[in-house]
C-alpha cells in the first residue's frame, strides 16, 4: 500500500479520526523545527500556526499594495487637475513634467513630440528627432523599463545621463504615434524590466490627451479668428 493509498482512505473515511482518537493520540512525529517527536494533535497546530503566520503575511502584502496604488491614484488625479487649468500647451508639457519630478519622485524626464501638436516651438519637446527613435516609438506596444535606452535618447538627459541607472520609456499615441516620453533615475531598481506598466500606460494616454485638447483649442481659435476677419 502506497502512501498516498492511505491518504484517500482516511479522506474517503472521516469517521476513523473518530473510531481511533485513542489510537491517533499515541502517534508521534518528527518536530518540524527540532529532533524531538510531537504528537498529530501538536503537529496540526503547527501547521495551523505556520498557516496563519502566511496568510497574515500575504494579508499584509496586500494592504501594502493596496496602499500604494491609492497613493499613486492620488497623485495621477493631481496631474488630471492641473492639467484641465492649463492655459497652453507649453504649460501642459511644463506642468506634466513638474508633477513626474516634484510629486512622482522621478529624478529626469524628457519628451519630445513630432506630430499632431502646436504650441511647443522653443521648447525641447519639439526638437528634431532621429527617425530610428520614431520606428522604436512605432514598435512599442508597452512602456519600456531597463537599463538601457536609445543612445539618442540619453542625450535628452544632459550631463546627468552619466548617473542614470535605470529608464522607462512611454510612447505618447492616440490612434497614432506622435511623441515619447522618457525618464531615468540612478536607482537601478526604479525602473526593471519585470515592473508593472499600467500607470505607465495611464501617463502617456494623459499627456497624449492633454497635448491634443490643446492642439484642437489652438485650431478652433485660429479658425475663429479668422472667420471673423
Amino acid at each position: 500500500m502506497q502512501a498516498a493509498d492511505v491518504a484517500q482512505y482516511l479522506k474517503d473515511n472521516p469517521a476513523f479520526f473518530e473510531d481511533y482518537a485513542d489510537f491517533l493520540a499515541d502517534i508521534f512525529v518528527p518536530h518540524p523545527h527540532g529532533g524531538h517527536a510531537i504528537s498529530l494533535a501538536e503537529k496540526h497546530m503547527l501547521t495551523l500556526r505556520e498557516r496563519t503566520r502566511l496568510l497574515e503575511s500575504k494579508l499584509g502584502e496586500l494592504l501594502q499594495f493596496g496602499e500604494e496604488n491609492d497613493a499613486i491614484s492620488d497623485k495621477v488625479h493631481r496631474i488630471v487637475v492641473s492639467l484641465l487649468r492649463t492655459p497652453s500647451t507649453e504649460a501642459v508639457v511644463n506642468t506634466f513634467l513638474f508633477h513626474l519630478t516634484e510629486n512622482f519622485n522621478v529624478p529626469q524626464a524628457s519628451l519630445r513630440v513630432w506630430q499632431g501638436v502646436k504650441g511647443l516651438e522653443g521648447l525641447p519637446a519639439a526638437e528634431a528627432v532621429d527617425d530610428s527613435v520614431k520606428a522604436l516609438a512605432l514598435d512599442m506596444q508597452h512602456p519600456y523599463c531597463g537599463p538601457e535606452i536609445h543612445p539618442e535618447i540619453k542625450t535628452w538627459f544632459g550631463d546627468s545621463v552619466e548617473e542614470l541607472k535605470s529608464y522607462a520609456l512611454v510612447p505618447l499615441r492616440h490612434g497614432e504615434t506622435i511623441g515619447i516620453l522618457a525618464m531615468g533615475s540612478e536607482d537601478p531598481h526604479r525602473f526593471f524590466p519585470e515592473m508593472g506598466t499600467l500607470y505607465l500606460d495611464r501617463l502617456g494616454e494623459l499627456l497624449t490627451s492633454a497635448l491634443q485638447r490643446d492642439a484642437a483649442i489652438s485650431v478652433a481659435q485660429q479658425h475663429t479668428s479668422e472667420s471673423v476677419e
